[in-house]
C-alpha cells in the first residue's frame, strides 16, 4: 500500500491536480511547494501565528494545520486569489498607504482575514477586529497601523468610493 495519493484541490476557482504527494502533508506545503502559490507563509508551522491564513470552505483557518488530501474537493482561497485581476484590493491597498506592511512576512495572513472579517461585517466595531485579527502575530508594526488600515477600507466602503 502507497502513502502518495493523486488528488484534486479547488484553489481560487481552479482545479489545481497534485500527484504523488504524501498524504501527511499540509496544505500549506502543497499550497507553497507543490503548487507554486507562495503567498500563505510558513513560520510556526503550529497555527499559532496564521501568517498561513487562507480561506477554506467560506472559514479562515491556519492552511498549516490542514492536511492537503482532506481539502479536496472544498473551495480554497489564498491571498493570491483575492482579486481575480491580479491587481490589488482596497485592503492590500490601505495596508500599503497606511504603513502596514513593514517585513511582510505576515501581511499575506492578514490580509485574508481582514477580506473574510470585511465580507462577514462590512463595519467593525474595533473590538471585533481585534477578535478577528486574533489569531495572526505581526512583531513589527504593534498592531496600530494595521487596525488603521482597516478602518481606512471601512471608511472608503462606506463612502462609496472604491
Amino acid at each position: 500500500m502507497s502513502n502518495n495519493e493523486i488528488y484534486t484541490l479547488t484553489v481560487n476557482g481552479r482545479d489545481h491536480h497534485v500527484k504523488d504527494a504524501w498524504v501527511g502533508e499540509s496544505l500549506l506545503y502543497v499550497l507553497r511547494e507543490r503548487l507554486a502559490m507562495p503567498g500563505a507563509k510558513g513560520a510556526c508551522e503550529q497555527g499559532e501565528c496564521g501568517s498561513c491564513t487562507v480561506i477554506l470552505d467560506g472559514k479562515a483557518v491556519c492552511s498549516c494545520l490542514v492536511l492537503a488530501a482532506s481539502a479536496a474537493g472544498r473551495e480554497i482561497a489564498t491571498v493570491e486569489g483575492l482579486n481575480p485581476d491580479g491587481s490589488l484590493t482596497d485592503v492590500q491597498q490601505a495596508f500599503i498607504e497606511e504603513g502596514a506592511v513593514q517585513c511582510g512576512f505576515c501581511t499575506p495572513g492578514l490580509v485574508v482575514a481582514v477580506h473574510k472579517l470585511l465580507e462577514e461585517n462590512p463595519s467593525p466595531a474595533a473590538v471585533e477586529v481585534k477578535e478577528a485579527l486574533s489569531g495572526n502575530i505581526c512583531r513589527c508594526t504593534g498592531y496600530g497601523r494595521i487596525f488603521a488600515a482597516v478602518d481606512a477600507v471601512v471608511a472608503v466602503r462606506k463612502s462609496g468610493s472604491r
